[in-house]
């Protein structure tokens, strides 16, 4: 069974940001809050971490996954941003927005799709998130945390998603938020000369109002 950590929502406890850090250093499987949905997660450059979120999701290595980092800076290091996206992305990060980038060679292959060499990438503006990503030093991986198949994830209580998942992950973080969150990321594919909206979710209308021609997928 995981263990639980509660940290707290705006100024998360270092020492057990630490001690979650030094599991997922070990190869450790998080269930976390993000800014958008709770996630399932691990270390980026923890391959047999990473195999495991694919087991829990069901998901076949041909499904790319995405994955946090702790700023702008690091979406530079680990994909390829052309000028006129990475003056759109500087004005959405932090924020709940996944941006479809070509991978540089730091993305390990069991993350980005293998046909189109590209991967899914975020700035979370959420402080459990940036505790996490700052203590590791490395990105994690989010995936939407999976709900029972009989049940809408709409419908998922925070203690039924924790029990569910509880036997599955190695650590659970509880946010002290009794409601639990489902709205999703807005996802922007910026692999093309022109951005295109994949999936409008949270944020969706600062990126409407931008002046960009924003194709919605």
């Amino acid at each position: 069974m995981a263990t639980i950590y509660t940290l707290h929502p705006e100024t998360p406890q270092t020492r057990k940001v630490e001690q979650i850090r030094e599991a997922l250093q070990r190869g450790a499987v998080m269930l976390y809050p993000t800014d958008t949905v709770y996630a399932i997660g691990c270390d980026l450059n923890s391959k047999a971490a990473i195999e495991r979120v694919r087991q829990i999701k069901r998901l076949s290595n041909e499904k790319p996954l995405t994955f946090l980092c702790p700023s702008l800076s690091n979406i530079a290091s680990y994909t390829y941003v052309a000028d006129s996206s990475y003056r759109l992305v500087r004005r959405l990060v932090p924020g709940p927005y996944t941006f479809l980038l070509p991978a540089t060679k730091l993305v390990p292959r069991l993350v980005m799709s293998p046909k189109r060499k590209t991967t899914g990438i975020r700035v979370p503006d959420h402080a459990i998130c940036q505790a996490l990503l700052q203590s590791l030093g490395n990105p994690v991986i989010s995936s939407s945390a999976p709900v029972p198949a009989d049940m809408d994830h709409r419908d998922v209580s925070k203690p039924e998603l924790f029990d569910f998942l509880g036997p599955l992950v190695d650590i659970v973080i509880d946010d002290e938020d009794s409601v639990l969150r489902h709205e999703v990321s807005t996802v922007l594919d910026l692999t093309g000369e022109e951005p295109v909206v994949l999936r409008q979710g949270l944020g969706w209308e600062a990126v409407d109002d931008l002046p960009l021609a924003l194709e919605v997928g």
